[in-house]
């Protein structure tokens, strides 16, 4: 009898050491491969990215697209109005945001992006993304550069210990005046092998449940505002203007 008891509780690691195993793989060779590339055409995953020059010695993590319709022109605005203290990321705001919602309109005094500038990631200023390419209505890159658990400037060196990334974004026109926004993910760490658990475990999983719901809140924002004009135009510049009052007879 006191063979078996200690025989069962080995037997039971046993099949949840096979159990979690079985799970790894089947994420590994199944679902892992599919979150990378989420939305994206074999051509959009093996063609060159803009942002791949960014960080020279940087690797694509994952490529992830959707089409929008609506033209880069309505599409751009709400990326470049990007940023905690701005337009927020359209994502999910508690995790990202800090419960603040974000913007459900475009805001003229945040269309104006530079090269350099930082865009705020957290209300205490100590982490941030660095417009690392802005071309209109094209492209836009973020880069972040971190050492444990301090950010730095990513225009200065590298510590011996780092994660260095870009959160890239690209318009491409298509016809019927719909946009293919794709982003995509490069990066490089140090130590390797540390950075790639972590990304195998947490990283990877946390940007396809963030970023595709930056997707879906950047579709529905811009193809509504899109119908809105559509609207407004049809009513013309009248709409909304009391009619004239009639003489009396």
């Amino acid at each position: 009898m006191r063979i078996l008891t200690r025989v069962k509780p080995v037997l039971m690691a046993a099949k949840l050491g096979m159990g979690f195993g079985l799970a790894t793989v089947a994420y590994a060779l199944l679902v892992r491969p599919r979150m990378l590339r989420w939305g994206a055409t074999p051509d959009e995953i093996r063609g060159r990215f803009p942002g791949a020059d960014i960080i020279p010695d940087a690797k694509r993590g994952s490529t992830m697209a959707v089409t929008i319709d609506a033209p880069p022109s309505a599409v751009w605005p709400w990326l470049v109005q990007m940023g905690y203290g701005r337009a927020g990321w359209y994502s999910w705001d508690r995790l990202d945001h800090f419960g603040k919602p974000s913007a459900r309109r475009i805001h003229p005094e945040w269309q104006s992006l530079s090269v350099g500038q930082r865009l705020p990631a957290t209300p205490d200023g100590r982490y941030w993304f660095d417009v690392a390419a802005v071309e209109p209505e094209r492209f836009l890159a973020l880069r972040v550069l971190t050492s444990g658990r301090r950010q730095c400037d990513s225009a200065g060196p590298r510590p011996r210990s780092f994660t260095d990334s870009v959160w890239a974004f690209q318009l491409e026109e298509l016809p019927g005046g719909r946009t293919r926004l794709i982003a995509t993910v490069h990066g490089v760490s140090r130590p390797r092998l540390l950075a790639a658990v972590l990304g195998f475990l947490f990283w990877e999983p946390a940007h396809f449940v963030m970023q595709t719901r930056q997707f879906t809140n950047l579709k529905r924002r811009a193809e509504g505002a899109l119908r809105e004009a559509g609207r407004e135009r049809a009513r013309g510049p009248s709409a909304g203007v009391p009619p004239a009052p009639q003489p009396r007879a």
